[in-house]
């Protein structure tokens, strides 16, 4: 065989599969070039930019783009092979089906959890991170079912009866399911509000302890007698929640007794010096300090105490209103102050006077 029968061959069968070889190779060459140096340069300038959703919007496009290039080699080498109309049309549709999926890959890739874009709609919105966990979810869903929508509509299916029939469904589902849903919506708007998250101390139905997770169905709470109560999030998302956690500062507030016996000069320097001594204190907030005489009770001279802690740790505050007592204790001590105790007056009639005057006899017991 010599070369002018090979060259012969070759034009008569082989030819046209060898420049449709060439135009895949050659768009494949193309496609690592713009995914490795075009694409990378890319990459490589937006990761000196202050914005983080840029480059993953590169990284995200970055292999679907390298894709569409390869997909697009094999299709113009498919018309460049077929002869037949129908043939043609049918290599556009998989063309046009597989851009579709690639672009859909793309944008699927750009909405995950830890991608810049949704990063930064965390970061501008204070979003909790289980938020942005389902915040990605939903819009993946929706680029999954558009993309299904637009390839159905590509090869010419109707789905319209399709959707109404999800509708139907989803709509039965709803209502056999109101309890999940309401606990679902309830913990959106946990997540989105945020009147709490995991290590707050909270009050709310009922339940007093530490939260140890939130989902969306439901939040577990430590109590401090350590038991584990599950609180559906629509129970939650109806009742008042008090966050301790989130004081900024916490109350010390009592009234003090002291003797009926205590002059009036005594009084008023104890005052005088309790004000001094919390306005003066390092675990005492400066700007709310309250003390003052009261009222006359049924047993003590009562003296009103309120004022702020600039710490809202519990253990800390503890040992705060216990320094605050000691201080108050040797104040009393000073002054030669009593602190009163809860006494009953008994007054017993003698009717058997000579004089038929009523006689009274005062006991004062102390102690009760």
């Amino acid at each position: 065989m010599n070369l002018s029968t090979v060259i012969n061959f070759w034009q008569d069968y082989l030819k046209e599969y060898t420049y449709a070889l060439a135009i895949v190779l050659g768009f494949y060459i193309l496609s690592r070039i713009v995914s490795r140096y075009i694409l990378g340069f890319l990459l490589h300038l937006t990761r000196k930019t202050k914005t983080e959703y840029d480059n993953k919007l590169v990284e995200s496009f970055r292999k679907p783009v390298a894709w569409i290039i390869i997909c697009l080699g094999l299709y113009l080498a498919a018309l460049y092979l077929l002869a037949n109309p129908e043939y043609k049309t049918f290599a556009s549709q998989l063309f046009r089906s597989a851009v579709i999926v690639f672009i859909s890959h793309g944008l699927y890739n750009m909405v995950s959890s830890t991608s810049g874009l949704i990063t930064k709609i965390g970061s501008v919105y204070d979003l909790d991170k289980m938020f942005l966990a389902l915040l990605s979810k939903t819009l993946r869903g929706i680029i999954i079912a558009l993309s299904f929508t637009v390839l159905m509509n590509e090869w010419g299916y109707d789905i319209t009866g399709f959707i109404a029939g999800l509708g139907i469904g989803g709509l039965a589902f709803a209502l056999a399911a109101q309890d999940t849903a309401a606990n679902l919506f309830g913990g959106f708007v946990i997540l989105v509000e945020k009147p709490f998250t995991i290590g707050d101390w909270i009050v709310a139905s009922d339940v007093e302890g530490t939260v140890e997770d939130i989902t969306f169905r439901s939040t577990k709470i430590r109590t401090f007698a350590q038991a584990l109560v599950t609180v559906p999030n629509s129970v939650l998302a109806k009742e008042p929640i008090t966050n301790w956690t989130r004081m900024g500062r916490r109350r010390i507030d009592f009234t003090l007794g002291i003797s009926y016996s205590t002059p009036k000069a005594a009084l008023e320097r104890c005052l005088e010096k309790m004000r001094h001594m919390l306005e003066n204190h390092p675990e005492i907030h400066p700007g709310t300090i309250f003390v003052n005489f009261e009222q006359f009770g049924k047993s003590s001279l009562d003296i009103f105490v309120y004022c702020f802690t600039n710490t809202t740790v519990w253990s800390q505050w503890l040992a705060a209103r216990e320094d605050v007592l000691f201080k108050i204790m040797d104040i009393l001590e000073g002054e030669g102050v009593r602190v009163a105790f809860p006494s009953r007056s008994v007054y017993i009639e003698d009717n058997k006077a000579l004089d038929n005057k009523s006689t009274t006899q005062q006991i004062d017991t102390a102690g009760e």
